[in-house]
């Protein structure tokens, strides 16, 4: 098979988000508190024709006895959280438990659903958990890690094939399934995933996906053509001195997330009171923080206190464009084995150029470690963060670079339950002392590539540890832990710590076999 074959069907419905969809009556709902998850009404799936549910709310809302929350009960169902389903056998160990999660875990192809957000896929997939009943762009990377470990290679051709269709369908990959999340997408792992598979396959994979490959660049280029000046961006894309183009996440609305809809807006009356910053520019930060999947982080604030600083867009990360450089250099190679010369030598220097570009704009020499950079005060930011490893993975960091990582790894990250995010209690999920599969397993990699296998190995053995206590304790594989106190449950966020979950269980059985 030489090319990704999109399945021979469309759906009748367009792609609606709710808040477009149901207007008044969805800001009304949200702004009412209905549900403690914000998340749940943009979910929620109409019982009857949606004009028809309009209609009968303008209809009955001023009438003196009208209750919304009945009304959208009466109207509307929840969508059930995977949850009920994950009690453990007596004497099972994690191991055996997430070999038995993945079909809880996995998705058939649906139908659409009138009115509904889900946006249909036509192949299986695995899911995170919890209130994420849908496939998630970047946890999907860390989820294939443990199925390949778990021989499902059929479930890992399956979702690249899921992420194709979509990109053939949209142009890129969203955020997860669901029409609110259209705006944006989220740290491209696309590439890895194809390589990932690759590993299983051959290489004739790099063909197979050549199309989408592209189609993936160039959604994050877009624009990149347009820019002249220095330190201008569009989109996704900022210009920079000598030519460089780097990129930063964005979205393309300006307006409260659907899922997060009352969090929002009292976020940005915050800033706009404190800070004279517009409402719609804020809007754009938190979506573009959402995009990166670090939502949220002290990372993206001025003032690593202060949600209300967050200033996502004039962020170039270390993260995303150690990412971009690996789609480069497998669209080279691609190209190379598809016999386009011209184009293979174009996207190797595209990628020589990004990494000189990682070197000059990344790489602190006063802190001797990568950090984030504000292209608009044309400045380092002053979070200290995991994202500087992945250099590491991607091998991007000189030998002596290499030792400066290590050591600040070691004296600063690396705690009794393995990594943390950041050096910072800000009280958000991404933030101290929250610790990530995705980056214990980025940073583990990233160890090994320079052979700090002693190091590794301590984080290996700490995370692993952790998320065995835990599963003791509770029965529970959880999204992110607390690193720092083992003892306390991780906190922050938006909403209760979710279980199930996809991106641990691959880490961990990926770094579980690793260790034998």
């Amino acid at each position: 098979m030489y090319g990704f074959i999109a399945p021979a069907f469309t759906y009748g419905q367009s792609y609606i988000s709710p808040e477009d969809l149901y207007g008044n009556l969805f800001r009304d709902v949200q702004n009412a508190h209905i549900f403690t998850d914000s998340k749940t009404f943009a979910d929620c799936i109409p019982l009857e024709d949606p004009v028809w549910i309009i209609e009968q709310y303008y209809q009955q809302k001023n009438s003196p006895d009208f209750d919304l929350k009945e009304f959208v009960h009466d109207h509307f169902r929840p969508a059930a959280e995977i949850k009920s389903e994950f009690e453990p056998v007596k004497g099972d160990t994690a191991e055996i438990h997430i070999q038995s999660l993945w079909n809880v875990l996995t998705r058939q192809p649906e139908s659409q659903e009138r009115g509904g957000s889900l946006i249909p896929l036509p192949y299986a997939y695995v899911v995170p958990g919890g209130r994420f009943r849908e496939i998630y762009y970047w946890d999907s990377y860390f989820t294939m890690l443990g199925l390949k470990e778990a021989k499902r290679g059929d479930l890992i051709e399956s979702m690249i094939n899921n992420f194709s269709y979509l990109i053939d369908t949209l142009g890129y990959i969203p955020t997860a399934n669901r029409t609110y999340y259209l705006s944006r997408s989220q740290p491209p792992f696309f590439s890895l995933m194809v390589n990932l598979f690759s590993e299983m396959e051959g290489k004739k994979v790099l063909k197979r996906y050549l199309n989408q490959l592209q189609k993936e660049y160039d959604y994050w280029m877009d624009g990149s053509d347009n820019l002249t000046e220095p330190f201008t961006a569009y989109r996704r894309v900022v210009n920079l001195p000598s030519g460089a183009r780097l990129n930063r996440y964005w979205d393309d609305k300006a307006t409260p997330r659907p899922e997060s809809y009352g969090e929002d807006v009292e976020l940005a009356e915050e800033a706009e009171e404190k800070f004279r910053t517009s409402k719609e520019e804020i809007y754009r930060h938190i979506r573009a923080a959402a995009e990166s999947g670090w939502d949220f982080s002290s990372r993206w604030f001025k003032d690593e206190t202060d949600f209300a600083s967050i200033h996502t867009t004039d962020i170039l990360p270390v993260d995303l464009n150690c990412l971009m450089y690996n789609l480069e250099k497998t669209l080279a190679e691609a190209y190379f084995l598809n016999d386009q010369f011209d184009l293979h030598y174009k996207y190797v220097q595209l990628a020589k150029d990004r990494c000189e570009a990682i070197q000059t704009y990344f790489w602190d020499g006063l802190r001797n470690y990568y950090m984030d950079y504000d292209f608009k005060r044309k400045k380092f930011t002053s979070a200290i963060t995991l994202a500087g490893t992945f250099p590491l993975f991607f091998k991007l960091a000189n030998k002596t670079q290499s030792h400066y990582i290590r050591a600040y790894i070691r004296l600063n990250f690396l705690k009794s339950g393995g990594l943390l995010t950041t050096l910072v209690k800000s009280g958000q999920q991404w933030d101290a002392p929250n610790g990530w599969a995705p980056l214990q397993w980025i940073t583990y990699r990233g160890l090994r590539n320079y052979n700090f296998h002693r190091t590794a190995n301590e984080l290996s053995a700490e995370w692993l540890t952790l998320i065995e206590k835990e599963f003791k304790h509770s029965g529970k594989l959880l999204e992110k832990y607390n690193v720092s106190d083992t003892n306390l449950i991780a906190g922050g966020g938006e909403y209760e710590i979710q279980e199930g979950f996809g991106w641990t269980n691959g880490v961990y059985l990926r770094m579980k076999n690793r260790k034998r």
